[in-house]
């Protein structure tokens, strides 16, 4: 696949989904603490969303960070329009932006950034070439 095709790609992506989130890992296995917050006020929120991994590819985060303008991953898009990374998110979630830019009821108790479990992930390991 080209630079091109991928940036097309993602353009897609965003152009046909109401939500979209670029994030490392996906939602049932996110691959870092920004991520997997991002996508747990989505499902607190209890919208339906795409997501993709941006981690397969290192030309991914290239094209959607020349795409959107914005250099951190996650990145969340609502109606085409992009909302920004974590930080924005939560704020937006706390202060009930994010259920009004979704067209969703806040819930009822007092908004709190969702909290997430680490991500799971296999044992670490290290291959020793120095003998």
């Amino acid at each position: 696949m080209t630079n091109q095709e991928i940036r097309d790609f993602l353009q897609n992506a965003i152009d046909e989904n109401h939500v979209m989130l670029f994030m490392k890992g996906t939602p049932d296995a996110p691959r870092c603490g920004f991520s997997m917050r991002t996508s747990a006020a989505l499902n607190a929120m209890g919208v339906q969303y795409a997501a993709m991994d941006i981690l397969p590819d290192p030309r991914i985060r290239e094209e959607l960070s020349a795409l959107s303008g914005w250099p951190t991953i996650p990145q969340l898009f609502i109606d085409k329009k992009l909302i920004g990374g974590c930080d924005i998110v939560l704020e937006m979630y706390e202060s009930g932006e994010l259920a009004q830019a979704l067209g969703v009821e806040q819930p009822e108790e007092e908004p709190r950034a969702p909290e997430a479990s680490a991500p799971q992930s296999g044992p670490v390991g290290l291959e020793n070439r120095l003998s």
